[in-house]
């Protein structure tokens, strides 16, 4: 298969604004697909090439001089191949051997395909919410049902592997797949609701649990063998020895747990996030004995040989307190009085707490209804698009960040507001240095970026407006924290922006 083909189905999917438009356009394009190039042409439809992230940033892109060619003639196989001696070369002399293998790469290019290639390398394919788009079309393409294409991937954590199962095997090789320890699976998410009352009403019996402000984790152990994902399944076992101890001392041969885990002050209340999330990049000695991380786990997907992801959660949370024990997220199943376990979680300095459907399965990789979340105030994670310079005190600092939300069809970022409110002057310093790392664009007020980051933004409300694409705006928004646990496939949708209009109770994020 051509790599010009899939660049045409790439501007095909931007053209078209209709999802099952976006559908048909990839499930053609799989059709025709040879079986050895799947993987890859799904990858990189998808944002994100089979290797994961190269390390290739835009200026080394740029820097790099080559002619394009004439006529497209590179193979969706060759181009995968190139990217994996790219992400296989390290240690001394491999700066100058990767600049020789991307300007290899790039003058067999066409321009087209060079465009294509720099965003796919720098990460600004990677929306995220195309692979929605992709499991229906894979589904269309096999003839299988989407739901199987779904829980496949959820499960292996790779939507090129479920698209080549099934391609290649149709339902019963998706149906194959399993949880594997040591492998990591797509988290299930929670939505908002309006208020706690809302919450227990709709899911009728129900835990209610602390809502934590820490940094979302998934813990596998095997024997000794212990491993630590984050909520985007990076693994950071290395970096968090206190965990891994922790773990391996659970009365348990094997087990998969999900959960939070936080720095706290010496009183027991949460540090700030900044602080927890420090920890997922440095293994120095000093900061591992200054800054203690502990666990708070709420779900036990597998335990010593049984997988527990269909069973309802009273049965997981039966298997969860006899294995992690103290280290039980806080909280009660069916309690007397909702309202008083919410008071303590806000006493305690947490956000709010969780109201979870008691007869619901673990919907690995879904944001549906059967998980809610309830806080004081609206909060909103959304993508930056962009920042104009300040005035005044912050002359010279990128300030007004411009704010969008996901499409969940697979389009760009839908803006929705700006805010420089909440912006400490860390802050201001930081987005200053690293969103012209991330520049497009800019003109004399504004640095345009490619979506990259992700803020979590708590507001008042939400308004109808003319003045975004997205028909709605933000009202009284304030910068909370950058979030950088979460890509922007984590960010919200405009249809979770839109559900915070006054009478609308949709409520899906």
């Amino acid at each position: 298969m051509r790599l010009h083909d899939v660049v045409t189905a790439s501007a095909g999917l931007t053209a078209r604004r209709s999802r099952k438009a976006k559908v048909d356009v990839l499930a053609e394009l799989l059709t025709g697909a040879p079986a050895d190039e799947l993987a890859a042409a799904v990858a990189f439809l998808t944002g994100t090439p089979t290797q994961g992230r190269i390390g290739v940033g835009w200026r080394t892109l740029s820097q790099l001089r080559a002619a394009p060619a004439e006529s497209p003639r590179l193979t969706v196989g060759e181009v995968d191949s190139a990217l994996g001696e790219l992400a296989a070369t390290t240690g001394s002399g491999s700066a100058r051997r990767r600049s020789e293998l991307l300007r290899s790469l790039l003058s067999r290019a066409t321009a087209e395909e060079r465009d294509f290639l720099f965003r796919l390398l720098t990460g600004e394919l990677r929306q995220g919410a195309l692979e929605g788009v992709m499991v229906e079309a894979v589904a269309a393409a096999a003839d299988v049902p989407a739901d199987a294409v779904r829980r496949a991937f959820m499960l292996s954590g790779r939507l090129p592997a479920a698209a080549h199962a099934a391609m290649s095997g149709g339902t019963a090789a998706l149906e194959a797949f399993r949880i594997e320890v040591g492998r990591p699976l797509r988290p299930m998410l929670a939505s908002p609701a309006e208020s706690l009352a809302a919450a227990t009403a709709e899911l009728g019996a129900v835990a209610v649990e602390y809502k934590l402000d820490g940094a979302r984790i998934q813990v596998h152990r095997r024997d000794d063998d212990v491993r630590v994902y984050t909520r985007t399944l990076r693994e950071i076992t290395a970096y968090v020895t206190e965990l891994t101890d922790l773990v391996r001392g659970l009365p348990c041969r094997s087990v998969v747990l999900d959960g939070e885990t936080l720095a706290l002050t010496d009183d027991g209340r949460p540090r700030p996030f900044q602080e927890t999330m420090s920890r997922f990049g440095s293994t120095r000695a000093e900061q591992v004995r200054a800054l203690l991380l502990r666990p708070y786990f709420f779900d036990c997907l597998h335990l010593d040989g049984t997988d527990l992801l269909d069973a309802p959660l009273r049965e997981r949370r039966e298997a969860l307190r006899g294995v992690a024990g103290d280290h039980v997220v806080p909280g009660e199943q069916e309690p007397g009085d909702p309202a008083a376990i919410l008071a303590a979680s806000l006493e305690a300095g947490h956000e709010g707490v969780m109201v979870k459907d008691l007869d619901s399965p673990y919907a690995a990789g879904r944001r549906g209804r059967a998980w809610l979340k309830v806080k004081p105030v609206h909060t909103l994670d959304l993508v930056v698009l962009g920042a104009e310079w300040g005035h005044g005190r912050r002359r010279g600092y990128l300030s007004n960040l411009h704010l969008g939300a996901r499409d969940p069809d697979g389009g760009p970022p839908i803006m929705v507001g700006k805010t420089f409110k909440g912006l400490t002057d860390e802050l201001l310093a930081w987005q200053t240095a690293e969103l012209p790392r991330h520049e497009s664009r800019r003109d004399d007020w504004t640095v345009y970026v490619r979506p990259a980051l992700v803020v979590e933004i708590e507001l008042d409300g939400v308004q109808i407006s003319t003045r975004y694409p997205g028909g709605v705006a933000l009202r009284f928004a304030r910068v909370l924290r950058y979030r950088p646990d979460k890509e922007v496939a984590d960010a919200d949708t405009i249809d979770a922006v839109r559900a915070l209009l006054p009478g609308n109770d949709s409520g899906e994020a």
